[in-house]
């Protein structure tokens, strides 16, 4: 058990309040918060509105370029491909703009990679392919930013390649008909944090945008609205791959909630079912929950394209097959994660002064070294790298990481002992060139975090946003708390502290006994209220009745049966006696 720092945030100035007199207290430090301090901004985050929060796709420098390119293949009866991903983001990025393509009356391939033999993005022997196929022009989703040699190796081959892709480009970019990225130097885009499935959401919106205002005489058009019912993918791609959800994703999300709760995708409805989904109450939580890792346990498990042909395929019996396959992979990827975890958690524990963990295995699937060190940096609050091997004996990570320690830009600093490596500020993904690399790989990431991150910065801290009584957590604070969502990265759900809580009983709940339920008071009165904790009794010390304890905790609503009550999730318990 690793015990977390606790930041509570600072109270808003009074002069914050004093200019928003009709926004809820609460609400009002939850939005100063999130950095949102201006009258426009709060607008914006309250009342989303997709015809002024929508930024214009034309204002990607290379968009008229990229459409021109995509009507003059439509028109000619071009080969078109689209090259995406094997995560959940992926996915939905070729399946959006698969079927789009196929609404402007396209007949366009699809190519998943296979994580375990071909890795990330586009490669050699793909590359090869695609120009033997004859293919025209490949679309990239999710992708292709940094395959500088095979995107050279298409255009060499006749082959025009648009790269549509969300990720940190490189120094050298690749050569190809255009590229539209939001992260691109110079780009003029006002938004940088849309996702994969955004862009290629983007792509399709100026599609539609240039074929209403140039009326292409050779091209068919898909249907009116068809533009909004693409916001399901969009927002089940944003809230999987953890984009941040404020500015204009808060808005595709928002809107996409709606579409999801009513979606006309046979897969989107099969998968809400077996993961018990309600479709008229699906929220942020029940994707990152419950549709989202089961899309991601294809790509991890096996190959991505039962995941697709889920999203895209119209027979019932199809589907359901389909959702159940993905429902059963999930099951085996959560039992080979956990043995994973506690495989990589024995080899840093005990993490002393160490500012990175590192931990490998040479059966350890490369599908879910990402999950693994996601969890093991979460619970020990430092960059942490883990690494697998693929059945040709390739050694593939990946690398989670913390303010302060842009782990990217330290695999760029690593890249002699890599022969592929990609990501961001907070994750990476990597090959090692060989099994020789894995120690000096080691020693040097290592160095760089000693170097970088300080003693403070590699505490477990848990952000709080404000302290609260328990008497103030009602019905009425849970309803202006709905206001803010969606919930997720950059909007994170709200978390509240209440001290000197003692308790009454404890309960161990379900089957393993690894939830808890608490009954406490406060102030050494009454009423006596529940929380629930759940899978957490290693989580936090041994309690027993009479404790006082500090609780930090989320507030739900719990519905069953026709009832309706509070629920006071607990995050961490600290005892106070």
């Amino acid at each position: 058990m690793t015990k977390k720092r606790w930041q509570v945030s600072p109270l808003t100035p009074a002069e914050f309040r004093a200019a928003f007199p009709e926004i809820d207290g609460v609400v009002l430090q939850l939005l100063y918060n999130r950095g949102l301090r201006a009258q426009a901004q709060i607008d914006e985050f309250l009342q989303p509105d997709y015809g002024t929060d929508v930024h214009d796709p034309f204002k990607f420098l290379a968009m008229e370029r990229a459409v021109g390119r995509v009507v003059q293949a439509l028109e000619n009866g071009e080969r078109i491909l689209v090259y995406g991903d094997y995560d959940a983001d992926g996915v939905c990025a070729a399946a959006l703009l698969v079927s789009s393509l196929e609404a402007f009356g396209a007949a366009p391939g699809v190519y998943l990679p296979f994580r375990e033999t071909e890795g990330y993005g586009l490669n050699a022997a793909a590359a090869n392919e695609i120009v033997g196929d004859g293919y025209r022009l490949v679309i990239t989703v999710d992708c292709g930013i940094t395959n500088v040699t095979e995107v050279a190796a298409l255009q060499q081959g006749g082959v025009d390649v648009i790269v549509t892709d969300h990720h940190n480009p490189p120094d050298v970019l690749p050569q190809a008909f255009t590229l539209l990225d939001p992260k691109l130097p110079g780009e003029t885009y006002p938004y940088p944090h849309l996702s994969g499935t955004g862009m290629a959401f983007k792509l399709v919106q100026a599609l539609l945008a240039d074929a209403t205002r140039a009326k292409h005489p050779k091209l068919k058009f898909p249907p009116v609205g068809y533009e909004k019912w693409l916001l399901d993918l969009v927002a089940v791609s944003t809230v999987a791959d953890m984009c941040e959800l404020v500015g204009e994703n808060r808005t595709l999300v928002h809107y996409g909630l709606t579409v999801l709760r009513k979606t006309r995708r046979l897969g989107l409805r099969a998968l809400m079912d077996v993961a018990k989904v309600a479709p008229e109450s699906v929220d942020t939580q029940a994707i990152g929950f419950g549709l989202a890792p089961r899309l991601n346990a294809a790509g991890r498990m096996n190959h991505a394209s039962s995941a697709y042909h889920l999203l895209v395929k119209t027979d019932p019996t199809e589907v359901e097959r389909l959702a159940e396959e993905l429902d059963e992979q999930n099951r085996k990827r959560q039992q080979l994660t956990e043995q994973m975890r506690q495989s990589a958690r024995g080899q840093v524990i005990p993490a002393g002064e160490r500012k990175l963990l590192f931990a490998h295995g040479k059966d350890w699937s490369p599908g879910l070294v990402g999950l693994v060190a996601g969890r093991i940096a979460d619970e020990f609050g430092r960059p942490a790298v883990v690494v697998g091997r693929t059945g040709e004996g390739n050694w593939v990570g990946s690398g989670r990481s913390v303010h302060g320690f842009n782990i990217t830009e330290a695999l760029s600093e690593c890249r002699e002992y890599l022969s592929r490596f990609g990501g961001h500020y907070f994750a990476c993904g990597f090959t090692l060139k060989d099994e020789a690399s894995l120690k000096p790989f080691r020693e040097h990431l290592e160095h760089l975090a000693a170097a970088a991150l300080t003693d403070d910065e590699v505490a477990a801290i848990l952000p709080i946003d404000a302290e609260l009584d328990l008497a103030q957590v009602t019905f009425q604070l849970q309803e202006e708390l709905q206001r803010l969502e969606p919930f997720g990265t950059g909007n994170p759900k709200p978390r509240f502290v209440s001290r000197a809580l003692q308790v009454q009983s404890v309960t161990p709940v379900g089957n393993t006994g690894r939830h808890l339920r608490l009954m406490v008071t406060q102030h050494g009165g009454s009423p006596v209220v529940k929380l629930i904790g759940f899978s957490i009794v290693d989580r936090i010390p041994a309690l027993k009745t009479g404790d006082v304890i500090d609780v930090v905790f989320e507030v739900d609503i719990n519905q069953w049966n026709g009832n309706r009550e509070l629920q006071l999730k607990i995050v961490d318990v600290q005892k106070v006696n």
